[in-house]
């Protein structure tokens, strides 16, 4: 299983980057993530969208399609990929440190 470190932590990933434990996630892998996803600074949109993500899947044990992501957050498609230039499932997921979402290419 590949490993990546960061800050003194490392993380079990799987082959494309994504966390396989949930529970791993913290403020080092958002830091480390963010860059790698072409994020410079986390606004409080951006922590909205996380923390939405993260909660709908303690609920629901999955990712939420996109479009429920955009009706929960209020947000339009369009801001969503503003905040995650790789896309909701690729970049928001991986930031809130969530498996890659099924169906995400």
């Amino acid at each position: 299983m590949p490993v990546a470190e960061f800050m003194g932590k490392k993380f079990n990933v799987d082959g494309e980057g994504f966390l396989t434990d949930v529970n791993e996630w913290c403020p080092e892998w958002v830091e480390y993530v963010k860059a790698t996803q072409g994020i410079k600074e986390l606004t409080d949109e951006h922590w909205k969208a996380i923390n939405m993500l993260r909660d709908y899947y303690k609920l629901n044990g999955k990712p939420p399609m996109v479009m429920i992501f955009a009706e929960v957050t209020g947000f339009k498609l369009k801001k969503i990929y503003e905040l995650f230039p790789a896309g909701p499932g690729r970049g928001g997921c991986k930031v809130a440190g969530l498996p890659k979402p099924i169906g995400c290419i």
